[in-house]
């Protein structure tokens, strides 16, 4: 695919549609099954919840929203600017906790070991690289990844004590934009680009 296409591939001129993008990390695959396997019970628990499908685990550090074509180099570029002045490093799953609070759980999540700020400083980054097509996030970056959303609202602290969060470490080395299909019951997010830490490489 060459650099003046935009991501999908497709040509501006002939009125390609918008499309909604994000930013993540990925988790490494056997990390990503081991935490699968460790949220099951709650699954049971609470089988009305909306599940996000293991598959569609990221942490999120830029969500862009829809993009017309004609920014879709901007962002690329933007991106690999970005991922080419970090260098890659390790982390692990930390714990599980809910939003606005595990009394009162909205969403159920699970934390990234991040004692340095990497996420953190590469959220902050892209936010920088993309101003000003791109409003900044002025809220508190957290490094998580959402597993569930509740309505009602549910009590989630006894349960997740019973929880042993796998502590695999795995290597963080690079980004990825992500193209998100709005579909029922689960989106589908398409990668359209890695970007590899500490190179101007991209997938």
């Amino acid at each position: 695919m060459s650099d003046t296409q935009t991501p999908s591939g497709t040509d501006t001129a002939n009125g390609s549609k918008a499309m909604r993008l994000f930013v993540a990390v990925d988790l490494a695959p056997d990390v990503r099954d081991a935490l699968a396997e460790a949220v099951a019970p709650l699954r049971k628990d609470f089988p009305k919840a909306r599940w996000v499908p293991p598959q569609n685990w990221h942490m999120t550090l830029k969500f862009l929203g829809s993009v017309p074509p004609e920014l879709s180099d901007r962002v690329s570029a933007a991106v690999a600017e970005v991922a080419a002045a970090a260098e890659p490093f390790e982390t692990h799953l930390r714990d599980l906790g809910g939003f606005p609070n595990e009394r009162r759980g909205r969403v159920l999540w699970a934390g990234l070991w991040d004692p340095e700020g990497h996420l953190a400083a590469l959220a902050s980054a892209l936010d920088d690289a993309l101003e000003p097509e791109f409003e900044i996030d002025d809220r508190e970056f957290t490094a998580h990844l959402t597993i569930a959303r509740f309505d009602p609202l549910v009590p989630l602290g006894p349960m997740l004590a019973s929880i042993e969060v796998p502590q695999a470490s795995f290597v963080v080395d690079r980004l990825v934009l992500y193209r998100s299909h709005l579909r029922r019951p689960a989106p589908y997010y398409e990668s359209l680009y890695g970007y590899r830490l500490g190179s101007r490489n991209r997938d």
